[in-house]
């Protein structure tokens, strides 16, 4: 029996989907439907046709509903069309359009009725509207998914950083505006001075149009929707530019009033992957180990930037989550092939749970953002219960859910 066969653990089952590359959208975003009816939302690739959709599974896996049909891109391939439920379960946001030109769709599944807003996002929030998010074409155009600087990728040119930053999103009204500059982040920015002299260098270096490719993205939602994390800096910038890498993750209150820098993870401090708590208070995620500031492990902060420290020795640099109901119980994953679900009892800092799972389809491994690798992002349902996970098997990339009870048996 293949190691990969799901039936090799009694906890996993596998929900494929006929013809389909599907991922759910991100491990900071459940894709179970909040009305406790199980429904789950996911993102599926038509690799022949080049076509991405959304779909609805039934708790079983029966397809329910399908429908936005748009063109794939290299962002396809890590989080889908970032669908997101309403809090209501009545409508479904997405990504349509191109990275250039992004689109936000809303459906109501009770009509069918679609509505679309020029902007970008990367899910909705827990509260549905509005919606605040960076343009996440800048990300691509900058080397993250293709590897390489594409500035003509970009929505707005990086350098008007007055024009980007965080965008307000809603339906209600057709409000779509920037409310938060990467520009005024800068002005307020505690390291300033030192990412000011950071900018000079590369213009002296690549010329005088240049400057450090600075963007605001990755916006995080804590569970009542009360605060927001976001990243500032450029730490997914092709590497070739000789950028120094620059991740500060502020959070702030939902009006974008109150402003904190939570974590630095600038100028070779190492970290990745940073989300919330449950408890809304606090943010988890890869940094530095405060006994060896060279090494990451899995840190805890409060979303102030006090509290810094060691939840976890873990260091895959994966992407960690808390169960919302047993605040002793951590989720992460690994690279490698094939990867490695954890699952992490932080009262003993023991690993409670192992599945290795396919993340990588061919013979070797190819970077970027493909069809031929796969991120797990192992994302709990809203009672704990449950584990969804990206596997990809072979061609067509496959949700394994793990029943968490039975993981832990």
């Amino acid at each position: 029996m293949s190691p990969f066969e799901p039936s090799i653990h009694p906890a996993i089952r596998s929900i494929p989907v006929e013809d389909r590359w599907c991922v759910h959208s991100y491990y900071t975003l459940c894709p179970y439907a909040p009305d406790g009816s199980g429904r789950i939302l996911l993102a599926g690739g038509d690799l022949d046709r080049d076509i991405g959709e959304i779909i609805i599974l039934s708790p079983d896996g029966a397809v329910l509903d399908r429908f936005g049909r748009t063109k794939l891109h290299s962002a396809f391939f890590h989080t889908g069309l970032w669908q997101t439920w309403s809090p209501d379960a009545r409508y479904v946001y997405y990504q349509g359009g191109t990275l250039r030109k992004p689109l936000i769709v809303r459906r109501d599944l009770h009509s069918g009725e679609e509505q679309s807003l020029a902007g970008d996002m990367e899910g909705a929030p827990p509260f549905g509207e509005p919606i605040l998010s960076g343009l996440m074409g800048m990300l691509y155009a900058a080397g993250y998914g293709y590897d390489k600087y594409q500035p003509e990728l970009s929505p707005v040119q990086f350098r008007q950083r007055d024009n980007h930053g965080i965008f307000m999103y809603s339906f209600h009204d057709g409000c779509s505006e920037l409310v938060l500059s990467t520009a005024d982040i800068l002005r307020r920015h505690p390291e300033r001075d030192h990412l000011l002299q950071s900018d000079l260098e590369v213009k002296q270096r690549l010329g005088a149009d240049e400057g450090l490719t600075l963007m605001s993205y990755c916006v995080r939602w804590n569970a009542d929707g009360s605060r927001l994390l976001f990243y500032f800096g450029n730490h997914c910038v092709d590497k070739t530019r000789g950028e120094p890498r620059l991740a500060y993750i502020f959070t702030a209150d939902k009006e974008l009033k109150e402003l904190h820098l939570a974590v630095d993870l600038s100028y070779g401090r190492p970290g990745v992957h940073w989300s919330w708590h449950p408890d809304g208070e606090h943010l988890i995620g890869y940094g530095p180990d405060p006994d060896d500031t060279s090494r990451l492990c899995l840190a805890q902060v409060r979303f102030d930037g006090s509290g810094y420290k060691k939840i976890s020795a873990h260091q895959s640099g994966g992407h960690p989550s808390i169960s919302p109901t047993d605040e002793h119980l951590l989720a992460t994953d690994t690279g490698g092939d094939p990867g490695e679900v954890l699952l992490i009892d932080l009262r003993t800092d023991r690993i409670a749970g192992r599945f290795l799972l396919p993340r990588v389809y061919g013979a070797e491994e190819i970077s970027g953002r493909n069809p031929f690798r796969i991120c797990h992002h192992p994302v709990f349902s809203r009672d704990g219960k449950k584990l969804l996970v990206n596997t990809l098997p072979d061609r067509h990339a496959v949700l394994y859910e793990i029943d968490v009870e039975g993981a832990l048996g």
